[in-house]
């Protein structure tokens, strides 16, 4: 009897593997490989010069008709192709990124795919539906085993009183803890980083995020990432900051419909051998649809003076400034003399608590106002709730447009969910057909949007230099601004608002909400505005601050916002970065340290064969005790150099070379 058992358990063996079938899929440089296997569970690994960077991870989706897409599934074909080519990239780091990837599509009798991607960075995947008739996904299963227990650098969302576990911001510091150690009862929102043995790097992100709910993920107490999604919702109620929200109060038993043939998002691990690969990484533009927009030439980039974050206030002048239009004025007056293009009202033009932006308060005249910015080549933008923009979304677009306002600023989505994707994307189509720009505030990650929709050239998802109105001096804002570029910023541009010229050091930080400063010096403010993507980018501080410092305020107007060329020239994820920029003949070149003082020396190898002439700012030898303290200088240099300088703690340089 027992070996009769024994012998049927090896034939059921026999007949498993048989069952099963394996792929492998290698990238260009052939160091990346994943096996994919097939016909039992669906699962996919990764090997880096044949070191296990993730275990066989099973996928599959489940649909209301009890269907599993990858569960006892044989693909009924398979075909592969290989892709070399360049990729226009408009608003972005470079006027065009090299793409090269291989690609390996399984074909299932049940009307479905799975695409998979090699690329030199990543390994990424996709279901695909090719059913015409409507159906529910119940669930996605992603998961990601890694072999040991790594570190991972994570951002929890922060609970929201009230509202059901996904409700977010998308905005919360990096903590790092074992895989296994990971909190199993918060959820965690993308991207993040596994940092593993020989300092490789995998940020997990996903890509093409329309109409389907953004992916999170839990630990479990080994060393395993397990996805969750959002439910649809089944039951919104307007409420939430100024009953500007739709606040989900009931939800369905799955999480996204599907009505016709589609393509789902894309599931991407990055994977890096040196951090600087890490923040240099475009497999979030590059795995995006292209674009749907024929006409970019009137999507005009640029930088905006801002309001909100500097409470209205400027001083020396003879009217009390406010949400009125002489203060307004005086911010165009500014943004005039110093070349920036923009001037955005935000939250307070339009009647509070109406969710109405036809609603406009007495204090505004916003076609006078449109007359004098236009008078001084200066375009206004204007801030809407998210519930006031999309419930009247085309009359308010048509007729904004029509008075000769430039774009919006949509805030407080701060959700995922299927329904709040589609908005994002209907926000971008709608606000293209009357040529205005979108800056998508309080909103999730990128995800490849700005690349289909160029008209939207800014996202928040970050917790940003706004939280210096309130968070307290044990905040990590220092930290964070060095991890940025190698998690947060891999998935697209962000809407970060730099540009203080209030800037202490740790221990003379205090929150100030009428009066807000920054943590670290005045150089770490300067350095943002090349360290981080923001092709829509903000001066968050007051004019009257700016006009107090001519010579910081004449170099950040200057900053292009679109860049030629991007180059990470050193870095390393939470500690510091040094990023190059190209525009035209022009390099911009920034570097940032997190709270330890750094001596950096700055390869200038990327220079092409010219000389160069140009002004470094670095940190003042007392910026350690005064974060204000700079010293500007003149300098020379070519191609080769290497340029030393010493950065304060929390501190920067910014070097501009013509």
């Amino acid at each position: 009897m027992k070996t009769f058992r024994l012998f049927m358990l090896c034939m059921l063996c026999v007949f498993t593997a048989q069952a099963q079938k394996q792929y492998k899929l290698a990238s260009p440089d052939g160091k990346l490989q994943t096996t994919i296997t097939a016909g039992g569970e669906l699962t996919y690994d990764i090997t880096l010069d044949g070191q296990q960077i993730l275990e066989p991870s099973p996928l599959s989706m489940t649909l209301d008709n009890g269907e599993v897409w990858g569960e006892n599934d044989k693909p009924s074909k398979v075909s592969r192709k290989s892709v070399n080519q360049k990729v226009a990239s408009p608003f972005y780091r470079a006027t065009e990124i090299a793409e090269a990837y291989n690609e390996l599509t399984l074909q299932f009798r049940g009307n479905w795919n799975v695409i998979f991607r090699a690329y030199n960075d990543g390994i990424a995947y996709r279901f695909v539906n090719k059913n015409k008739k409507p159906f529910n996904v119940v669930n996605e299963s992603v998961n990601y085993r890694f072999p040991t227990d790594a570190t991972a650098s994570v951002p929890y969302v922060r609970p929201r009183a009230g509202q059901n576990r996904w409700a977010n911001s998308f905005e919360n510091y990096y903590e790092n803890a074992p895989l296994s150690k990971l909190d199993k009862e918060k959820l965690i929102f993308l991207p993040l980083v596994v940092s593993m043995n020989n300092n490789v790097k995998v940020c997990i992100t996903e890509v093409d995020l329309e109409n389907y709910p953004g992916l999170y993920v839990t630990g479990n107490g080994n060393t395993q990432l397990t996805s969750e999604f959002a439910p649809y919702p089944k039951r919104v109620e307007q409420g939430g900051h100024n009953m500007l929200q739709l606040l989900v109060k009931e939800t369905e038993n799955f999480i996204a419909k599907v009505e016709q043939p589609r393509n789902f998002p894309w599931r991407v691990a990055i994977v890096t051998e040196n951090d600087k690969d890490l923040a240099s990484c475009n497999l979030g533009y590059l795995l995006a649809e292209a674009s749907r927009l024929d006409d970019i030439s009137w999507i005009k980039p640029g930088k905006i003076a801002w309001d909100w974050w500097n409470a209205w206030n400027l001083d020396g002048v003879d009217f009390k400034t406010g949400i009125n239009n002489a203060t307004y004025k005086a911010y165009i007056d500014f943004a005039s003399k110093n070349g920036i293009e923009y001037v955005i009202l935000d939250e307070g033009w339009a009647v509070n608590k109406k969710a109405d932006l036809m609603q406009v308060v007495p204090e505004i005249n916003l076609e006078e106002l449109v007359a004098y910015a236009n008078s001084k080549n200066v375009g206004l933008v204007l801030w809407a709730g998210y519930y006031a923009f999309d419930r009247d979304m085309e009359n308010v677009c048509r007729h904004y447009a029509e008075m000769g306002i430039k774009g919006f600023k949509v805030d407080f989505m701060d959700r995922d969910d299927q329904e709040m994707t589609a908005f994002n994307y209907r926000a971008a189509k709608m606000a293209a057909k009357y040529k205005l720009i979108l800056d998508l505030h309080g909103t999730h990650k990128p995800a490849g949007l700005n690349r289909t929709y160029p008209n939207v050239l800014n996202f928040e998802g970050v917790n940003g230099l706004e939280q210096m109105k309130w968070e307290t001096n044990k905040t990590a804002q220092v930290e964070y601004d060095v991890m940025l570029p190698f998690i947060r910023q891999v998935s697209g541009p962000m809407d970060y608002t730099q540009g203080a010229m209030k800037n202490v050091i740790s221990k003379s930080y205090y929150p100030c909400y009428y009066e807000p400063m920054s943590q670290g010096t005045r150089c770490r403010q300067l350095a943002l505005y090349m360290t981080l993507d923001s092709p829509f980018n903000m001066l968050c501080d007051t004019p009257s601050n700016y006009e107090r410092e001519p010579e910081c305020t004449e170099f950040i107007s200057t900053i292009p916002t679109v860049w030629d060329e991007t180059v990470v020239v050193d870095g390393k994820m939470g500690e510091y970065i040094i990023t190059a920029r190209r525009s035209g003949d022009t390099w911009y070149i920034g570097g940032l340290t997190n709270w330890n003082a750094r001596d950096l020396e700055v390869d200038l190898s990327f220079l092409g064969d010219k000389a160069y002439n140009g002004k470094l700012f670095k940190d003042g030898v007392n910026a350690h005790r005064v974060g204000r303290d700079y010293k500007s200088e003149a300098i020379q240099a070519k191609k080769g150099d290497k340029v030393k300088v010493h950065l304060a703690p929390g501190g920067g340089f910014a070097l501009v070379l013509k």
